[in-house]
């Protein structure tokens, strides 16, 4: 079985033929004929995502959840350079690094806002400013999704899938207009992961071309030069650094990045004939890893530009204020250490208990969503109203997504196929390492899964594909497939529309705000 639904393109393998097909196939399977037309069904992919997420973005003109926090604090980081306490006009203490905030800053910068206005004229006018970054962000993971899962499976059709599910997810679009972090957290780990795939097929297409140019690759390797350097892998290193700049919890999307690297690597190797893969993989491929951690962690340092240029950043010059000696930039560095420390002993002594909080195997089952906005003023035409913007992932989708992980499991065995197994890692990376902090009685919510959404959303596209069966089966079976899937997808947007008034803050009438409370309390 394969996943592939639309004809190879082979026009980039008619020059390699001193290479026998099937090792050709094994190397770097062909990509589908169609990529104009795939870009053009990929915008329209793009564009459905940003029209849902654009209508009435300004819905509610206020402050809502934690855009208490990093609205304020981006509007804050215009005119300072740092987030500011702009009641107290002194430096504020965050536990989040500025990557994100920054981000969410230049949205309100560009909606015509410098902050130096009189904070009521901004939460009063600048709701729009204050998300729109959020929106181009989700947009932009659409996009990333649909083309790295047309690369993953080799068909334009399943990417456009992946992209539209992920587009019409109640989590991912609710994230994508507010202004909280977790939509840039998930924008960057998705980005380093594309760029990680595609630096994948590089090393492979470099090891093809040196087979065909006459290496033994039983025991030789192929050259580098400035042009085959490993760039995209270089750039995941760049794009993990700012996956770490928005959140800390990006360090586990890092570890499996490496791992992924190192093991697609030997992959490599053994799919080209070298005898000893796993050593010449250490050896071979140990400094280029080396250099995507380095190029990570200084990424992420750069994120912390703003606070290094200043003297009012919070822990900015902590030694001196303890009367020890600050050397120039290792006094900087000591002092931005010490503050990693404290935001740390924050982070894992955080066990106050709150009203949505959840514990990760909730997540899955939609066990506990958190409301972000709650209004019953009306109008809605009834005697009772509900306005009501809750974090809910589309439940055909979500519920979904349990059968698809075993399905997923069920081929990565079957027929040991990386991109499964790839899927099922990726997946688990933004769930399971929180069942550590579960341990502590830390306090989490549902919002922590939003990384690992779009690699759930693969294994679904996955199964579908599983379901839709080979080129190579009957048309009646494909056909019969094909109508499965569609239906699938189908059901999914209607299961999205119909819980749209409570993704978007809409007035309406509380039976038919109730009647979509399906699980009760535990959605109240």
């Amino acid at each position: 079985m394969t996943v592939r639904t639309d004809p190879p393109d082979t026009s980039d393998t008619r020059r390699l033929v001193s290479v026998p097909e099937p090792v050709r196939r094994r190397l770097l399977p062909p990509m589908p004929a169609d990529r104009g037309l795939s870009w053009i069904w990929t915008g329209v992919v793009a564009l459905i995502a940003a029209t849902l997420r654009l209508v009435n973005l300004r819905h509610p003109n206020q402050i809502i959840f934690d855009e208490t926090y990093y609205a304020d604090e981006g509007f804050s980081m215009l005119a300072h350079g740092v987030e500011w306490n702009l009641e107290e006009d002194t430096p504020k203490y965050v536990v989040h690094p500025p990557l994100g905030k920054w981000l969410i800053a230049l949205g309100i910068r560009l909606s015509g806002f410098t902050g130096s206005e009189p904070v009521q004229e901004f939460h009063a006018t600048g709701s729009f400013g204050w998300r729109i970054s959020a929106v181009v962000a989700g947009v932009i993971s659409v996009v990333l999704v649909t083309r790295i899962a047309r690369r993953l499976f080799r068909s334009t059709l399943l990417g456009c899938t992946a992209g539209l599910l992920l587009a019409l997810d109640g989590m991912h679009f609710v994230s994508s207009r507010v202004a909280l972090l977790d939509i840039f957290l998930m924008l960057f780990i998705v980005a380093a992961f594309g760029c990680l795939v595609m630096d994948r097929e590089a090393s492979r297409r470099r090891w093809l071309q040196a087979m065909e140019s006459g290496v033994d690759t039983t025991t030789g390797r192929p050259s580098l030069s400035l042009r085959t350097l490993p760039w995209w892998r270089l750039a995941a290193g760049i794009m993990a650094g700012c996956a770490a700049g928005v959140k800390w919890s990006a360090i586990w999307y890092i570890a499996l990045f490496v791992v992924l690297i190192f093991l697609w690597e030997v992959g490599t190797r053994r799919a080209a004939g070298a005898r000893r893969p796993w050593y010449d993989t250490l050896l071979d491929e140990l400094g280029w890893i080396a250099a995507f951690c380095v190029l990570a962690l200084l990424t992420y340092l750069a994120t912390w530009t703003g606070w290094f240029l200043s003297d009012d950043g919070w822990y900015r010059h902590w030694r001196a204020d303890q009367g020890l000696s600050e050397a120039p930039i290792i006094g900087a560095l000591q002092n931005l250490w010490h503050y990693h420390w404290e935001a740390y002993q924050f982070h894992v002594g955080l066990t106050s208990e709150h009203t949505y909080q959840s514990w990760p195997w909730q997540w899955l089952l939609l066990g506990r969503p958190v409301a972000y906005y709650w209004n019953s003023d009306g109008p809605c035409g009834a005697a009772s109203c509900a306005a009501e913007i809750l974090l809910l992932g589309t439940p055909v989708l979500w519920w979904s997504f349990i059968p698809a992980l075993l399905a997923t499991l069920w081929y990565a065995i079957s027929h040991r196929d990386w991109r499964a197994w790839t899927i099922l890692g990726t997946s688990a990376a933004g769930i399971l390492p929180w069942f550590l902090y579960q341990l502590d009685d830390r306090t989490m919510f549902y919002f922590y899964a939003l990384p690992s959404v779009p690699f759930l959303v693969m294994a679904v596209t996955m199964t579908l594909g599983m379901v839709i069966g080979p080129r190579e089966a009957s048309p009646n079976r494909r056909f019969s497939g094909a109508i499965a899937a569609a239906t699938y997808v189908a059901a999914v947007g209607l299961c999205f529309m119909y819980f749209y008034p409570i993704y978007t803050g809409q007035s309406i009438p509380y039976d038919e705000w109730y009647a979509r409370m399906w699980l009760g309390q535990q959605w109240i």
